[in-house]
């Protein structure tokens, strides 16, 4: 199925997938916040730490800045920023307050402190210009993209940048059929082994759907720059099933 136009793909998938974000994903997220790690560990053939490692390498820290993890589900970022650089101020924000308190106990038993929100990521609650890095890992597919990216360009300070990784629709049709097989049996297999709940199991089709409508890397670096981000860069893995991009926000002048 191919997607919509990329001019209407934000109004087609808010039509399409609205009511599973604003009433079904909480449900999904608190079922599967104890075993998320392990289970993406699973479904990832023992990659899920390669595919980490992958995205931080693209990650420039300096000591002492102040970072946002966006959709922070269990801290995964979060603790691979403060591993790397400790002197950082680290802040995460998710919807799900199972998946963060998954989160809070892993940063807790390294030592690590987060400062966490639970909230909306589409209104960001934090004033203008206030950060250095932001981060967004394996989300996107279930956000209003430009609203989100919006409200990440605001909060980034002006020469601050964005860091994104999710799963991607690739531009090959012959990868993206296989990409779809190869989840839906990794959905299927997780589903079983960890004893998924009803909400999970429910989203099986929904999470395929998804990515079918989602962007391609190419798409998603033309939404940035259409929204204001400068030095736009993608690099992708696996034939485009994963994409990360890096973008700043533009120095004033």
């Amino acid at each position: 199925m191919a997607p919509p136009l990329l001019s209407i793909r934000e109004h087609v998938r808010e039509q399409r997938f609205s009511t599973v974000w604003t009433q079904e994903l909480n449900s999904v997220f608190a079922d599967v916040a104890p075993y998320y790690d392990r289970a993406n560990t699973v479904a990832s053939l023992g990659l899920w730490n390669w595919f980490l490692s992958s995205f931080m390498s693209t990650i420039d820290l300096r000591p002492g800045q102040r970072a946002l993890d966006v959709c922070a589900g269990t801290n995964a970022i979060g603790i691979a920023l403060l591993r790397r650089e400790p002197t950082l101020e680290v802040h995460a924000i998710d919807r799900s307050a199972e998946m963060q308190e998954v989160g809070r106990q892993r940063a807790g038993a390294l030592g690590f402190h987060i400062h966490s929100v639970i909230g909306d990521v589409h209104a960001l609650p934090f004033p203008d210009n206030h950060f250095d890095v932001v981060t967004l890992q394996y989300a996107t597919r279930h956000l209003r993209v430009k609203d989100v990216f919006r409200e990440i360009r605001r909060v980034l300070k002006p020469g601050g940048h964005f860091y994104h990784c999710d799963m991607l629709r690739p531009g090959n049709p012959l990868v993206e059929k296989i990409y779809y097989v190869y989840l839906r049996m990794c959905l299927a297999f997780t589903g079983f082994m960890f004893r998924s709940g009803t909400a999970a199991l429910n989203c099986k089709k929904y999470f395929i759907d998804a990515l079918q409508m989602f962007y391609s890397a190419d798409e998603l670096s033309q939404v940035l720059r259409e929204l204001g981000y400068c030095d736009v860069a993608a690099k992708t893995v696996f034939s485009g099933m994963i994409g990360h991009h890096r973008a700043a926000k533009p120095l004033p002048g």
